[in-house]
């Protein structure tokens, strides 16, 4: 709050400096247009920090897991502050990959996640991916473990990642090498995202975008699928709905698109889950909408917490008012981490 509050003062005192030195004459120069302006940003920032900038709801079904976060990850707990010229939804969630920086990352080791036989840029089975299908995810955790047995180990998910990783976790439960995890803008009931991304707007602006980027995917391996799909009719598709209709039901077996959707929710393996997982989410996503959150069901498990913010977008949490540096759920990522390795013994007997 004082760090905002001095931007904000900061901000104030050089559009005065700069409006008192550069404009001497006209509407600014008679001290009017200055006065509206100025009238309007302390508007704005009394609006900002009473109604946008509050405290995340952090829902947990177990008292030491709660008091865990409270002592070694206060982030979760911390008034988070959206940039104060872009907190909507839609707007954080297209502008965060132009204007968030990427930093170089130097890889000591590394294991390299292809999907269901994807090689580079070839496809060696009729079989990609789906939310549901946990069976090489699986596969990668138990290798890495058996190079590392005695490695901290542990598993973050964004989106349809976290999405595979909740899947994985509600199906194995405590029997993971994971000793925690975390997930981020998660789509927690997969009937609801498909709702939500089909009205008009989300539809212009992601749900036809995302769709022609599975086309193109598949597309390219056209001859590799079409004995089991009408891949005319998956290239006809407008929506998300539609291409998993025709296209990822149909590769994986299931009857019918809702048996998928049915299969393919987190909300409904969430109880079984066995090991820490601390959830970010925003109840502004269009790609995860916020009556769809299993709140009730993390309060009877004592591994979970949910961190759900007002603002944030679908992967977006910026925050400041140049939010190009560290957003908000990377301190969420980086303190959960950390307290886990340090401190996460004290989860032992959670």
């Amino acid at each position: 709050m004082q760090r905002l509050a001095m931007d904000l003062r900061v901000l104030s005192r050089e559009l005065a400096l700069y409006l008192e030195h550069q404009v001497r004459v006209g509407f600014f120069g008679s001290g009017v247009g200055l006065s509206l302006l100025l009238g309007f940003s302390v508007a704005y920032a009394c609006y900002y920090l009473s109604s946008i900038a509050k405290k995340p709801q952090l829902v947990i079904g177990g008292e030491s897991f709660s008091r865990f976060l409270q002592d070694h990850c206060p982030v979760v707990t911390e008034t988070y502050y959206p940039t104060v010229w872009c907190w909507e939804s839609r707007g954080q969630t297209l502008l965060r990959p132009f204007i968030t920086a990427k930093p170089p990352v130097q890889y000591r080791k590394c294991v390299v996640f292809n999907n269901r036989g994807v090689a580079g840029e070839s496809l060696l089975t009729p079989r990609t991916y789906c939310c549901a299908n946990t069976e090489d995810l699986e596969a990668v955790i138990h290798h890495v473990h058996s190079l590392y047995p005695l490695a901290p180990f542990l598993a973050a998910g964004v989106s349809m990642g976290g999405m595979l990783l909740l899947n994985y976790l509600g199906k194995i439960g405590s029997k993971t090498p994971l000793m925690a995890a975390a997930t981020f803008s998660v789509g927690w009931n997969t009937f609801a995202c498909s709702e939500s991304l089909e009205r008009p707007l989300n539809w212009l602006l992601f749900n036809y975008y995302l769709t022609t980027c599975l086309q193109s995917s598949v597309k390219k391996h056209r001859h590799m699928f079409v004995e089991q799909i009408d891949m005319d009719q998956v290239m006809k598709a407008k929506s998300i709905r539609e291409f998993d209709k025709w296209f990822t039901a149909v590769m994986f077996g299931y009857r019918t698109l809702d048996d998928y959707y049915t299969d393919a929710s987190p909300n409904r393996r969430l109880k079984s889950v066995g090991i820490p997982v601390l959830c970010l989410n925003a109840a502004d996503d269009v790609f995860s909408p916020s009556h769809a959150i299993p709140i009730e069901t993390a309060k009877q498990n004592p591994n979970v917490a949910l961190v759900l913010t007002s603002y944030g977008g679908h992967i977006g949490f910026l925050e400041g008012i140049w939010p190009r540096q560290c957003t908000y759920m990377d301190r969420v990522f980086k303190q959960f981490v950390q307290a886990m390795v340090e401190h996460g013994h004290e989860l032992s007997n959670m």
